[in-house]
């Protein structure tokens, strides 16, 4: 059986202040399900990483969740998802969700979501994938990064490219059509 186009979520292992964040992660999850597309993400149970691995679960969807051992108690591994990977350290977890997806989406989240967005944006920018990648700014959460990045683009550090390497995405309906469009 093949595997099907798998979307790498990064987000929160806390649920932030705005209600909207965990609702836009549940229906993310929807989403990957609905479509039949696999989720990837960091394995834990808690925040928006757990609201996103059940609504992907609830309906029907497949998993593949990797987490750190060091980090197994702390963000409470989901070990009833379909794969179920454990890594000595932060880098291989990145690299493991990163080599099992086709698209990166990033809901709001704290410094290892902006670890995790800069590292695989800088791939990017290095020539090393092309895979999509996709700020969910829900309720404007990724306003400020989004002037960061445009700031080191006008202060001469990085090339206009790197603000084309990433699609920011107001609403969970437009992030669905622009994966949709992306994995034809």
């Amino acid at each position: 059986m093949p595997i099907p186009k798998s979307v790498c979520v990064y987000c929160g292992s806390r649920f932030g202040k705005d209600p909207a964040y965990k609702q836009a992660a549940l229906d993310v999850g929807k989403t990957i399900a609905d479509n039949a597309w696999r989720l990837v993400y960091g394995a834990g149970d808690v925040g928006l990483m757990g609201a996103v691995a059940q609504a992907t679960q609830a309906a029907g969807g497949e998993t593949f969740g990797v987490i750190p051992t060091h980090l197994f108690d702390r963000e409470v591994g989901k070990q009833d998802l379909d794969s179920f990977i454990i890594t000595e350290t932060m880098h291989e977890r990145k690299k493991v969700m990163y080599m099992n997806s086709d698209a990166i989406v990033v809901l709001p989240g704290g410094a290892g979501s902006l670890d995790e967005f800069y590292e695989v944006l800088t791939w990017r920018q290095l020539g090393l994938h092309d895979k999509p990648i996709y700020l969910l700014n829900t309720n404007g959460y990724w306003d400020p990064l989004v002037a960061l990045n445009a700031h080191v683009v006008a202060e001469g550090f990085a090339d206009q490219s790197v603000l084309d390497f990433v699609t920011v995405t107001n609403t969970v309906p437009e992030l669905s059509q622009q994966l949709t469009d992306a994995f034809k």
